[in-house]
Order: structure tokens, then sequence, then C-alpha cells
């Protein structure tokens, strides 16, 4: 503040002032709204009100996002939704999710091993290199199950489409090219489980079908002070990968012989958790999001 000098004791002093152009502040930006929805997205009933179609089965969605579609909750990734996770990005690393093509090996579930070659030309083309690949089962790697990969015991696979109309029979809907044509982008959230379970003093067999509970997840999160949004993709983090990665020869047989794996508990309450949330997908490090063979929790 400037200095002043006063003519008489008395007299009231006025500070001389000038402005400052004000410095640039460093703006944090503010998180995404809880929920940005769009124009176009149909309000999202509670999981107890589902379904929303007479005839479907109990807790679908069926009909929610129109008697056409064939990508379920992805639909919840809208432009507005992908736009507002792009504020999350602070140091634009990239983390590749994906293993390789070999791993797990030997191939879970008595898959056969794919086979790949390697093609050199001779002559004049002896300096191009071309390979191909047979035996490729798409679930043998890391995946992503299309619509059509489970049916409804009864009512049979999602939004009704019969077997005649599904991918390798007769048709081409509920594949996974839904999913490749459109693309899934949108707010990834890490439920890293394993580190909380290493924090805690609590173990995962894993190679066994451990259930683990809703409420370990629930607290993952919590510790994790982290905070679910309509759209989201939770990635859970059961450790499984990690373990396969540094398992023993024998331990590989085994689980190739019989596949036993710990997850999310399969029960109705973990349907529940995952729909009242709105999540756009769910995926975990493990072969299954859910225990194999399945137990409830």
């Amino acid at each position: 503040m400037a200095k002043a000098r006063a003519k008489t004791r008395n007299a009231k002093v006025r500070p001389k002032t000038r402005k400052v152009a004000a410095k640039p502040r460093r703006v944090t930006p503010k998180a995404a709204p809880a929920r940005v929805a769009s124009s176009t997205e149909p309000k999202l009933p509670a999981y107890d009100a589902l379904p929303v179609r007479p005839g479907a089965p109990k807790g679908s969605a069926w009909g929610l996002f129109g008697d056409n579609d064939e990508v379920g909750t992805i639909n919840l990734l809208t432009p507005e939704r992908v736009r507002a996770a792009a504020v999350f990005i602070r140091t634009g690393k990239v983390f590749p999710l994906n293993l390789p093509i070999d791993i797990p090996d030997p191939p879970l579930f008595k898959r056969g091993r794919h086979v790949h070659k390697v093609i050199q030309y001779p002559g004049a083309e002896a300096f191009v290199l071309d390979d191909s690949i047979d035996n490729f089962n798409p679930q043998a790697s890391s995946q992503w199950d299309a619509l059509a990969h489970v049916k409804h015991i009864m009512f049979g696979a999602y939004n009704g489409i019969p077997d005649s109309e599904m991918t390798g029979r007769g048709g081409t809907r509920l594949g996974i090219d839904n999913l490749a044509r459109r693309g899934i982008a949108g707010r990834g959230v890490l439920a890293d489980l394993a580190r909380y379970y290493e924090r805690h003093g609590k173990t995962i067999e894993y190679t066994q079908n451990q259930a683990v509970p809703l409420e370990d997840l629930e607290a993952t999160l919590k510790e994790q002070r982290t905070r679910l949004r309509t759209g989201d993709i939770l990635l859970i983090r059961f450790g499984w990968t990690k373990f396969y990665i540094n398992a023993s020869e024998e331990i590989k047989a085994e689980l190739a012989r019989e596949t036993l794996v710990p997850g999310l508990e399969a029960s109705e309450r973990v349907a529940r958790w995952i729909w009242d949330n709105h999540l756009g997908a769910v995926a975990a490090d493990s072969p299954a999001l859910e225990p194999l063979p399945p137990v409830g929790g």
C-alpha cells in the first residue's frame, strides 16, 4: 500500500492507490457433475423398478434404451459424459489394460492355443514380413463380453432378441462388433481391492472360487475417496493377473485343467448396486467378474 503524508496531525490520511493487473491464478478444474444427462437419455429407474417393459425378466433393462438397442449401458457414455471425463486428465499417462495374446498359457477353460506364423517372402520381397494367426479364441486373452455371450435361462438374449438373429446364427445382432463400431470412451475408475486387502491383512485365494463380498468393494472405494458417477467404467483389481504371471508352471497347468478363480459375489444385491450406481460397464483383472464356478455372497 502506498504511503501518505498528513499536513496536520488530525488530518485524515487517504492512501494513494494504484491499479495493478491481477496475477493469473492456477485454476484447478472442477470435478464433473455427478450426473451429466443428454437430451435423449431416458430417465433411469432404480433397480427395484425394473423392468420397464412388460414381459421382460426381473431386474433387466430391456427396452430402456429402445427395443432395437444392442449395446446396453454403454449408452450411458454420452458425448457429454465423455467430454466431462476429460476434466480428470492430469498427467496424460497411458496404461494398456490388455494381456499379451499368449497369456494365459495354457489357455483356460480348456480352449486351444493360437498358432502364430511369421511369413518371409522369397526373392525380391525377402525384406517383407507378414504373419498369420490361426485358432485364436477371442476369449483366450483379454476379452470384453458381447451381449450375446450369456442369455437369460427363460427369456433368452438381451432385449428378447431371438437366437435366429444373433451373430453366427443367421444374423449379426448382439455381437461385439456393435461395440467395436461405436467405441468405448469415458471415465475409468479403478477399485484396487487387492491393495485394500494387503493394507488390512486380508487375503484372496487365487486358485479357489472365493467370493469377495460387496462390502469390501464399497470399503475399497471409500478408503480411496472415490465417488462413482453415472456412466463410469469400474475397473476392479483383484490381483489375479499379478498372481498368474508369477505362478509356477504346475499351478498354471492345474488352472487350465480346472479353472477356479475368485471374484465379486454373484448375488442380486451386487446387480442392484451396479445398476443403482448407473455404471456404464464393469471389468476386472481376472478371467471373470464373478467367482468361477459361481458362488453367492
